[in-house]
């Protein structure tokens, strides 16, 4: 008997681990940083760019695990951790220079 394997298999692992720890906790660090007042409060402005995109890339991973199609999976995954790029660069870079700008 032959063992057929899933070809996006490793691609929806590291997609969901890309999301969660690369976009689902950072998000909620600058957050909780804007809302503890830990930092400058015009960081609280990049959340509303970054927490949608966070959003885009979790639901671009849902469909992305719920698909059928391998080539389908395989876009949507890769588009959702692209997301989660942007949203870390927005967030985090953004952060860091409105910190360096202030200090």
């Amino acid at each position: 008997m032959e063992k057929l394997t899933d070809a996006t298999r490793s691609l929806r692992w590291y997609a969901g681990l890309t999301v969660v720890l690369f976009g689902v906790v950072p998000a909620a660090m600058v957050a909780l940083l804007v809302a503890r007042g830990n930092t400058p409060g015009s960081v609280g402005y990049l959340l509303i760019g970054g927490i949608p995109l966070v959003v885009a890339a979790l639901v671009q991973l849902i469909r992305g695990l719920t698909g059928t199609d391998p080539e389908e999976i395989s876009r949507r995954l890769h588009l959702s951790m692209a997301l989660v790029a942007g949203a870390d660069v927005l967030l985090l870079g953004g952060n860091a220079l409105i910190r360096m700008a202030t200090n």
